[in-house]
């Protein structure tokens, strides 16, 4: 496998490799993905638009550079802007690897960092010198501004060129709550969804505040994903059941999806509507109520995208598609090739 180097969401020869519910891997274009979905079906992604989470600036007791990525929150309400967990670096930007950053200078409660236009208190540590709660002190409307004016994507080094906020929208972004894209959702456009609809195939959406992918601390990544806020439509909650009713799939457009849906099901296997905190972490051990099948991109092993697939098929199948992928060059990360699976039949 190899990084993705460009931030191009829907490259012309994207691939897509595909494990059917019997574990039978195959090869095709991921432009032929809407191929896969039978009449009845139907397709949920997350319409969570990606924040400019990235903030430079300085450590006020120190006076030290630093970065600061902003990595959580406990609501999706639009004036619950005050208060984030986040992850600080040291000097540096996007172009040093993120496990090669430096730590941030020493933080303690009350700290202030300026950020740009904006001013942030540390309230906490959170049992990491480099994970800390902020609070931002501004009105929202400030505060949302100075994020707007100041921030940016965040971004890792196997991307040369700064992202703008374009390149990480989905097509179908509403709300601005994730911190990194829900890059899933960047196979889908707009003549795709067309195309579903007039298989027989249903739509819906979620909101699910994507969080973070790495830290580069080995002690943080374990502690991925954390918790992360969603919003699940009544109208979505309904097509679940009517589609569960007639025997069609449930297919998550992403891990976040998954994460959502999971974390709102109830033991009739319905899905309750409104908002949530999904804390839990999806791997081996977990028993799928709801998601039958994934569209994903290519993710590396330890990471907790990664262990999220262990839930849809077993060790066994995972090595082999890890073969093929890395026989076949796939591209990795979000601007990557993306893979299909299904659920495991004796997992249903």
């Amino acid at each position: 496998m190899i990084a993705a180097s460009l931030p191009i969401q829907r490259p012309e020869h994207a691939r897509l490799l595909v494990v059917d519910a019997r574990g039978n891997i195959r090869h095709q274009t991921r432009s032929n993905f809407i191929d896969l979905l039978r009449p009845g079906d139907l397709v949920i992604a997350n319409d969570a638009a990606t924040l400019p989470a990235s903030l430079s600036g300085r450590h006020l007791p120190s006076g030290r550079p630093v970065e600061v990525r902003l990595a959580g929150r406990r609501s999706l309400s639009p004036d619950e802007v005050h208060r984030f967990s986040a992850v600080v670096f040291g000097a540096g930007d996007f172009h040093t690897r993120t496990e090669d950053r430096p730590r941030p200078p020493e933080l303690a409660p009350g700290d202030q960092l300026a950020l740009g236009p904006l001013c942030a208190t540390v309230e906490a540590l959170l049992n990491h010198p480099r994970l800390v709660s902020l609070r931002f002190d501004a009105p929202p409307d400030q505060i949302r501004e100075g994020l707007a004016r100041h921030g940016r994507p965040i971004q890792y080094s196997h991307i040369s060129t700064p992202l703008a906020l374009w390149d990480v929208w989905t097509p179908i972004a509403g709300p601005a709550v994730a911190f990194e894209p829900p890059s899933a959702g960047f196979a889908l456009d707009w003549r795709a969804l067309a195309s579903i609809r007039a298989r027989g195939v249903g739509f819906a959406t979620i909101t699910h505040a994507a969080g973070i992918s790495s830290t580069g601390d080995a002690e943080l990544d374990a502690l991925l994903p954390f918790d992360e806020p969603y919003r699940i439509p009544e109208s979505t909650a309904l097509a679940v059941s009517r589609a569960r009713a007639g025997r069609g799939r449930i297919i998550a457009i992403g891990t976040t999806v998954v994460r959502a849906l999971e974390h709102a099901a109830t033991f009739d296997g319905s899905v309750r509507a409104g908002e949530g905190l999904a804390t839990q972490r999806i791997c081996d051990t977990s028993r799928l109520r709801i998601v039958d099948a994934i569209l994903t991109g290519i993710h590396e092993p330890g990471t907790s995208h990664y262990q999220l697939l262990r839930a849809f098929i077993d060790e066994a199948t995972l090595r082999r598609v890890d073969q093929e992928l890395n026989a076949h060059d796939y591209r990795t990360h979000e601007f990557g090739d993306s893979v299909f699976i299904e659920r495991k039949t004796q997992a249903r």
